[in-house]
């Protein structure tokens, strides 16, 4: 019985063994909440690039997949790459509006060929991670990760309406359904005990897959003639490299490592009690890079560490490795299942801007919260009023950037996060440090 208990205490410690039964529930927490924001990128931008139902279909159940892998890079490391922390990665939302331009703009191909290059960029740059360290600061983070929610709230409005290009853009059915789905998240944030308030975004989706079925707007032709079991494919997609997408990706994927920069150094302070070292911040940055490429390699996007686990981590201080691998085998198994894959890609568009709009709007509010956490130093005020500024305004007003060349307009012209990236790094650099100004 003594010994038991000492197994079940393991699951607070980092390393440890944990009997498999106790573990699972504890792995499957972490799943569950970080479930859906997994698969709602790659919903959001096959839509806007036209990929048909069983090509979304199988994306998600690639992305399940590389999600896994990818934490438990980071969970045991191979060489260099990995932090040996408890991080759970998964499909970035960072790269969603950069994504949808791009998509749009030279297809889902050119999407695959700069994300190859973007994730070998990151990856390397995670070796010179005590370098970068002393570039963004965390009033820099701060500021990105606030105009990451603020980009994303279009996003999620299109979807809310039905999606873009929809027959039914802006109906009453998309309304009542995406209305139901919102409401349905907030009522069981407002009544869930404790932990299972991380369950709300997966309640809302439930509920409003239910009410789509009852007024008949599920397409189910996704799931003719699934196989059981199947596995991703190589180069599904032959990759595009285009000079601007992958300028444009590759200014996102900086944005993506200050992100995790941030979610590494929360983690360790928050759950840990100290400081991330270099090593650790080097190996969490160098896992989002290569993983992200060789996620490419299958035709899927990338990935990145999920602050949503990080806060959840926190919650229940159960960090152990083995218990959150668990969580890991948990995905790449369901993603082994193709019928997975082809019942979450008949989620209608509302369904889906339901649940995402209360989760961008989180965004928002995380990355205001970071920026009080800073401490409202003029300094740090000038940085974050400015670099928002500059950022959301002037791509409010894209024409603005006429009289730059077409690879300026096209990184900037629409991109806010890049706009307030690149301004909040210019800031933190020119303002003395040692003056409250």
């Amino acid at each position: 019985m003594a010994k038991s208990s000492a197994s079940m205490a393991n699951i607070y410690t980092l390393d440890g063994k944990v009997p498999l039964g106790k573990s699972v529930p504890f792995g499957l927490q972490h799943v569950l909440a970080m479930f859906v924001a997994n698969i709602a990128p790659i919903m959001i931008v096959t839509s806007t690039c036209g990929l048909s139902p069983q090509e979304t279909a199988s994306l998600i159940q690639t992305a399940m997949i590389i999600a896994g892998i990818g934490t438990l890079v980071q969970l045991f490391a191979v060489w260099k790459i990995g932090a040996k922390l408890p991080i759970v990665m998964g499909i970035s939302f960072t790269f969603v509006s950069i994504f949808c331009y791009v998509g749009a703009q030279w297809g889902y191909e050119a999407i695959i060929g700069a994300v190859i290059v973007g994730g070998i960029v990151e990856g390397l740059l995670g070796f010179f991670a005590k370098y970068w360290r002393k570039i963004i600061s965390p009033i820099v983070a701060a500021c990105v990760v606030t105009a990451i929610g603020f980009s994303l709230l279009s996003v999620g409005a299109n979807s809310f309406a039905g999606g873009s290009g929809a027959a039914d853009f802006g109906s009453a059915q998309n309304w009542i359904l995406g209305t139901i789905t919102l409401v349905s998240c907030i009522v069981f944030n407002i009544f869930a005990k404790g932990n299972l308030k991380q369950l709300a975004v997966l309640f809302g989706l439930v509920v409003g897959y239910i009410i789509a079925l009852c007024m008949n707007k599920v397409d189910l032709s996704a799931l003719q003639d699934v196989s059981i079991i199947a596995l991703p494919k190589i180069l599904p997609y032959k990759p595009v490299f285009n000079l601007s997408a992958i300028i444009s990706v590759i200014m996102i994927f900086l944005v993506s490592a200050t992100e995790t920069i941030g979610d590494t150094s929360a983690m360790t302070s928050t759950v840990l009690g100290r400081e991330a070292t270099d090593e650790e911040i080097s190996g969490s940055l160098a896992c989002d890079g290569f993983v992200s490429s060789f996620s490419a390699l299958f035709g899927c996007m990338p990935i990145t560490s999920f602050s949503q686990n990080v806060g959840l981590l926190a919650m229940t201080k159960v960090i152990n490795r083995f218990t959150i691998a668990t969580g890991a085998g948990i995905m790449i198994i369901a993603g082994v299942f193709p019928a997975v894959g082809a019942v979450l890609a008949t989620l209608p568009e509302a369904v889906l801007g339901g649940c995402t709009i209360m989760m961008f709007g989180n965004i928002v509010i995380s990355g205001l919260q970071m920026i009080g956490a800073c401490g409202y130093t003029q300094r740090n005020i000038t940085i974050a009023a400015l670099s928002l500024s500059v950022g959301l305004g002037f791509t409010q007003v894209p024409d603005m950037f006429a009289i730059f060349p077409d690879i300026i307009r096209t990184i900037f012209a629409e991109n806010c996060v890049a706009v307030v990236f690149l301004a909040a790094i210019i800031l933190n650099l020119v303002i003395p440090k040692d003056k409250n100004v």
